[in-house]
């Protein structure tokens, strides 16, 4: 189906209809840990399984009550928008034949080597049915990785519409994908894929697709942006909006578990791939990986560990692994040594309690933190993610730190405050799948309570961003003051709720700019960046949606704006530093070279 841009509603519009119906309050289920069977035992008598907590399922194909304890999961997670619950499905190598629909805070993966070792024959899905109409556009925080899914329902089609704040990686897909389900949905991120036959991006707005392949691609919505993707959909900026850079200069794919030949539980690092790539990692043994033992590892449980434990574990030089649950942080947690790992297993959720960071990466090099989500807590923090020291260009080109899936939030499952999300002061980083929100909904979302100014601001000398979404924030939403910057995709709604464009003003320029390059950047690139407006609060004006200084170095590729919904008056009066027409109720979208 082919987007039509004039019928879409904002997010904000369905949302209140949804409060009004009484259809976002938590779902009164029991608890799934409480209904399931005490873990299997491992495929060798070699080793124990690992004690991952009771909100880690580890299915064998075997397994004959398989499919009721992931009914039961997705029963508690379908709705759960700003639930407890947090999810890991994790199936062993094998066969299994499910239907393995996916709700929030839920991360599904397959426990091989190579996603080929896990098939699924039913169906892995992610549907909308919770929302009036399918809408799609809050279908946050769920993902998929390593394994392969033979789709037998829908036409022979995996159904995956969701928004932000989602994945999938290492995925092969034996048939057809979607990315939306009759209702509207808005963003994703797919990376190190392979899909047999069509993808259909239905309603999707945006979207954003690395290192993988596919047989065709249908559909558009305002931006879709393709790196490293040989067989990226036809065309190009602006009709249709497809942005197309043949070779991803620099990546590291996410580490997973993996269960090796002896039973026993590792964590695979995929090597970094240096040099300009196109393609999944994984076809044809194209990318090696480190295999680490558990003993490498402190697996933390929420309830059980604190800031004391872990900084312990780190200082000790230990890897984390954070187990499924929601950790409260008196103090800042900090990585000291270079080539530490902190990686998430079920979207685990970090919450700093007494105003400090969550997370402090004092190393220098070679760091990857990855699937895991910081809530901004009650007090506010200067900062909620930390990577590097301030004012120390500390980093490595040949060993790059690297985040995957890190998302942060201030508001929306708990009232929350925080000046910025997440400060890069480190050179050579990679961002890889980044939501940095400020809650246009749930708890505390008001102007005045869940206070957020920015959520990225990168310092650091030669940083990668692929799929930036960065929303909502109270004044630059990204400001990069960092050379050689690099922006693969970017996503980006304005505040909803800024009183009047006076109140929303800075040294005599009405509102702020969503992506901010620093007046004296000399180099800097960035392909396919999307701001959209929704003023409900006032007719507020912003004078630029991009902002960036006018030099042969700094480069800003295939931009749009796009008026939503809100006030008559309001919208968006530039696309990038006083260049480009305004978008408004009368003239909704606009494009630039």
């Amino acid at each position: 189906m082919t987007f039509q841009p004039s019928a879409s509603p904002s997010r904000a519009a369905w949302l209140r209809l949804l409060f009004g119906a009484g259809l976002l309050l938590p779902a009164l289920i029991p608890s799934v840990a409480a209904q399931q069977s005490q873990p299997a035992q491992a495929t060798s008598p070699a080793s124990a399984q690992p004690d991952f907590g009771p909100q880690v399922l580890i299915l064998d194909p075997a397994d004959k009550d398989a499919q009721a304890r992931v009914d039961a999961v997705f029963k508690q997670q379908e709705a759960a928008q700003f639930g407890n619950g947090r999810y890991a499905i994790l199936l062993k190598p094998g066969t299994h034949r499910l239907d393995l629909r996916v709700g929030f805070a839920t991360q599904v993966g397959g426990l091989g080597r190579n996603p080929e070792d896990v098939e699924v024959k039913g169906s892995v899905r992610s549907t909308a049915e919770w929302m009036e109409h399918n809408n799609a556009t809050c279908n946050f925080w769920r993902g998929l990785e390593n394994l392969s899914v033979t789709p037998t329902r829908d036409h022979n089609t995996l159904v995956w519409a969701v928004s932000q704040g989602t994945y999938l990686r290492r995925l092969h897909v034996r048939g057809k994908i979607t990315f939306s389900e009759k209702g509207w949905s808005s963003g994703g991120f797919m990376a190190d894929s392979v899909i047999d036959q069509a993808v259909d991006t239905g309603t999707q707005q945006q979207w954003f697709t690395r290192n993988s392949r596919f047989k065709s691609w249908g559909g558009h919505g305002w931006n879709m942006v393709f790196v490293g993707c040989p067989d990226a959909g036809a065309g190009s900026w602006p009709k249709p909006p497809y942005t197309s850079i043949a070779q991803a200069p620099l990546t590291r794919e996410r580490p997973y578990l993996h269960v090796d030949e002896k039973g026993e539980f590792r964590v695979l690092v995929p090597d970094l791939r240096l040099e300009p790539a196109s393609g999944p990692s994984w076809q044809d043994n194209k990318v090696g990986a480190r295999s680490l033992p558990l003993s490498d590892f402190h697996l933390a449980q929420p309830g059980r560990d604190t800031a004391a434990t872990l900084n312990r574990a780190l200082a000790a030089g230990k890897h984390l692994l954070f187990c499924p649950g929601i950790y409260e942080l008196d103090d800042s947690l900090r990585v000291p040594n270079d080539n530490t790992l902190v990686l998430g297993l079920g979207y685990p959720t970090l919450v700093p309690t007494t105003g400090k960071s969550a997370l402090e990466v004092d190393a220098s090099e070679g760091v990857i933190l990855a699937g895991f989500m910081v809530d901004a807590g009650p007090n506010s923090s200067a900062t909620l993610v930390r990577v590097g020291i301030p004012g120390r260009h500390a980093g490595n080109p040949r060993n790059p730190t690297v985040l995957n899936d890190v998302f942060c939030r201030v508001g929306g499952a708990i009232v929350g405050k925080a000046e910025t999300m997440l400060e890069i002061h480190s050179d050579h980083v990679i961002g890889d799948n980044l939501w940095l929100w400020r809650a246009d909904h749930g708890a505390g979302a008001k102007w005045e309570i869940n206070t957020n100014k920015t959520g990225l601001r990168v310092e650091g000398n030669h940083v990668t961003t692929y799929g930036l979404m960065v929303e909502h924030t109270q004044e630059f939403q990204t400001l990069w003051n960092g050379e050689d910057g690099r922006c693969y995709f970017y996503q980006s709604e304005l505040p909803y709720d800024p009183p009047s464009t006076a109140a929303w003003s800075h040294d005599g320029i009405e509102g702020y700019a969503s992506y901010k390059v620093g007046d004296h950047v000399q180099r800097h690139q960035a392909w396919g960046l999307g701001v959209y407006a929704v003023f409900f609060a006032a007719p507020v004006m912003t004078e630029n949606a991009l902002e960036a200084p006018d030099r042969p170095g700094v480069q800003l590729r295939h931009m749009c704006t796009l008026w939503l919904n809100g006030k008559k008056g309001s919208g968006i009066r530039h696309v990038l530093s006083g260049k480009g027409e305004s978008a408004v109720h009368n003239n909704r979208h606009v494009t630039m070279e």
